[in-house]
């Protein structure tokens, strides 16, 4: 397949902040069912990368294309109407709010009821409201999380507020969900959960996903492609396999862990 026929793809992406180019000529691609890598040291670009698709930064140049159209500097609210939603480094969640409540909020942004009707709390109202509150529970229940649904979202464990935070970013039902550093800070046991857990979302859901992580054990085991970048170029892309064999790669990351 043609790149240009992808479902997802980053052209020739560049961003430059006065004199400092973050991403210089990034291109990669994503096909439909698939879990993609971009990975890199510190500041190599990765989240500026991930900015710039879900809308919240705009390109120097380069095209950014979904399902056959030019988002390119879409605004963040309609990136996510369009169906790529993220979750960030920092998780933000609303921490005095209830978990359900959490992922209610989120879901709301879809909800199909009018002003009038929400105030008498009739009509389309109600439908809705049990219709956001099942989806929600039914999240929960994907992420694990159903039995915290009435406990505050600020005492959550580290490991489950990532989850809640994904169910948020599901909530709003993308065709394509964008996770940065998922697994930063979670324990073994917990990143080797999470790493079923995204695989059973891919499979079941049919749920495109693409990541941002250092833990390459875990970016190996979910990965069906990687794009590799440094100090903001593209240096690699393949299978996990071949960018465990790439030279490049080697050369850049030997001795830094990677």
């Amino acid at each position: 397949m043609n790149m240009a026929d992808s479902f997802f793809q980053v052209s020739d992406l560049s961003v430059v902040f006065g004199g400092l180019t973050a991403l210089n000529g990034l291109d990669f691609h994503i096909e439909q069912g698939q879990i993609v890598g971009l990975i890199g040291p510190n500041g190599a670009g990765k989240t500026t990368a991930f900015n710039v698709i879900s809308g919240r930064m705009k390109p120097t140049s380069g095209r950014v294309r979904f399902k056959g159209v030019d988002i390119t500097g879409w605004p963040a609210p309609r990136v996510a109407q369009a169906g790529i939603t993220r979750t960030f480094q920092s998780i933000k969640l609303y921490e005095d709010l209830t978990v359900i409540e959490n992922v209610m909020v989120a879901a709301h942004s879809k909800v199909r009821y009018s002003f009038v009707e929400a105030i008498v709390g009739l009509g389309r109202f109600s439908r809705e409201e049990r219709r956001v509150y099942d989806q929600a529970q039914e999240l929960l229940k994907l992420m694990g999380l159903a039995e915290q649904a009435h406990e505050k979202a600020g005492v959550l464990p580290y490991g489950s507020q990532r989850k809640l935070e994904i169910a948020r970013a599901l909530a709003l039902e993308p065709s394509l969900l964008l996770l940065d550093e998922p697994v930063a800070g979670m324990n073994p046991v917990e990143t080797r959960d999470f790493t079923h857990l995204l695989k059973r979302m891919n499979r079941d859901m049919g749920l495109t996903i693409g990541l941002i992580d250092h833990d390459m054990k875990f970016v190996m085991n979910v990965c069906n492609r990687i794009k590799v970048i440094d100090h903001g170029l593209p240096i690699a892309w393949g299978t996990p396999d071949e960018i465990c064999q790439d030279e490049r790669v080697i050369r850049a990351y030997l001795g830094q862990g990677f």
